[in-house]
């Protein structure tokens, strides 16, 4: 049951989100003043280490060319009797948004045992520490699972958001004929296609654009299996400190790339591209918000829905092998 001071101080967070917004009732679905909307953006960013590392941006338009941030291309050379000049992006590469409803919500346990913890300030900034990691999370795992967008989603079928949007993978899948994911069977361990994890990034490296290959924020994004499987490898065979060295180091360095193991990324696929090279675009003004106490599922809901949607800057440079593909041995 909700205690009575949880109960106060859920009217007391209702009234403030009321007060900022300039509206009478919360439990409608309103829209966001920019202060409010440059606050829950930059709060949902900052919430979790991985979606600060990635490209996001608020458009203007439901579709568009994706978004230039950089370059991997050689930009300087010259041309006889004129100015040599290196046109920038990819040429049909563009990004469509979609509508996107999140839902966080608390029951009525929790709730009242956070209120027991502390004062109102910290309440509130448990409440929203909560709803904007869990609105982060989502983000990420869309953007590693989604590969179709549903009118209508099934979490039940689709945990991981497969459903809700096409996530960077997907859109990869989807460019240059399915060339820049490879979907052939492979093995990796002793007498596989592969012997060791560096052995299977160095290939993946390979595929990528040869100007981009020694760009220095290549990044190889490493499924937590794929890992867990090579540290046992090493550690099960490690008799000198530099074999150990090198286990205790394989989650940092792959490759002689720097490694990340993302969450919400299949266990089994490894990708070599560089984050700013994944997009997550919201249409600016878009966002709306509500909260309201249901009694009838004994929570508090916090509602955020928008219209988001994913890019790669430049789809060459994200290559993968598909955790269909993997097989460990």
């Amino acid at each position: 049951m909700l205690n009575q001071k949880a109960e106060i101080l859920l009217q007391k967070y209702c009234s403030a989100l009321a007060k900022q917004a300039g509206v009478t009732n919360v439990t409608k679905q309103f829209s966001l003043s920019n202060p409010m909307d440059t606050r829950l953006r930059e709060a949902i960013l900052h919430s979790t280490e991985f979606l600060q590392m990635v490209t996001c941006y608020d458009v203007d338009q439901l579709a568009g060319q994706v978004i230039v941030t950089g370059t991997s291309q050689l930009l300087t050379g010259r041309k006889a009797g004129g100015r040599f000049i290196r046109k920038l992006g990819v040429d049909g590469n563009t990004y469509k948004l979609s509508e996107t409803d999140s839902c966080a919500a608390l029951d009525w346990a929790t709730l009242s045992v956070w209120a027991n913890s502390g004062d109102e300030g910290q309440f509130f900034r448990m409440m929203q520490d909560f709803i904007d990691k869990q609105f982060a999370l989502d983000m990420i795992r869309v953007g590693f699972n989604g590969t179709h967008v549903s009118d209508t989603t099934d979490p039940e079928l689709y945990p991981n958001g497969e459903d809700v949007n096409k996530g960077w993978h997907q859109i990869a899948k989807e460019w240059n004929g399915g060339a820049q994911v490879l979907t052939s069977p492979v093995t990796l361990g002793v007498g596989g296609t592969y012997a060791t994890l560096d052995a299977m990034a160095s290939d993946l490296v390979n595929h990528l654009p040869i100007e981009c290959r020694n760009d220095p924020d290549i990044v190889i994004l490493v499924g937590s299996e794929l890992l867990a499987a090579e540290q046992f490898r090493l550690y099960s065979k490690a008799d000198t400190p530099t074999e150990n060295i090198a286990a205790a180091q394989l989650d940092t360095i792959v490759a002689g790339k720097k490694a990340i193991v993302p969450p919400f990324m299949p266990g089994k696929r490894i990708v070599a591209t560089t984050l700013k090279n994944l997009h997550i675009y919201t249409q600016k003004g878009s966002r709306r918000r509500a909260a309201e106490d249901v009694q009838d599922r004994k929570q508090f809901e916090n509602k955020y829905w928008r219209n988001e949607g994913y890019a790669l800057e430049v789809p060459e440079l994200y290559v993968a092998i598909d955790e269909s593909a993997i097989s460990l041995v």
